[in-house]
């Protein structure tokens, strides 16, 4: 079984860990880098692997400008930004922009980042 490669670039450091956590107890994901700095996270994406990005905290009224370039550079990749709240998550990708992640629960983001690694 091919692994969902996740890279976390989350701020701050508990809700890190909560994401961290979430994303090594799933069989089928794991992350290969947790990155704050843009500059890093760039270059990251462009020497490994990576098949999504969670970027948080977010801003729920604007897109990160990080998601554009990611997405202009690897469109097959997939953006997850959750909300410092945690009541607001979307998916980015290429393909169909930017779509709410309906129930900001663990359950549904997870189910985001599946359904998106598989319309491949």
């Amino acid at each position: 079984m091919k692994k969902i490669k996740v890279l976390l670039a989350v701020r701050p450091k508990m809700l890190a860990e909560v994401i961290r956590n979430m994303v090594e107890r799933q069989p089928d994901m794991e992350v290969v880098s947790e990155e704050l700095d843009a500059i890093e996270l760039l270059l990251v994406v462009s020497t490994m692997p990576v098949d999504v990005v969670i970027v948080a905290p977010l801003n729920p009224d604007r897109e990160p400008k990080i998601c554009r370039h990611l997405l202009g550079e690897y469109p097959q990749l997939k953006i997850v930004t959750l909300s410092g709240k945690g009541d607001a998550a979307f998916l980015y990708t290429s393909s169909f922009g930017k779509k709410r992640i309906d129930e900001s629960s663990e359950s549904s983001i997870l189910g985001a980042m599946r359904a998106s690694n598989n319309q491949d």
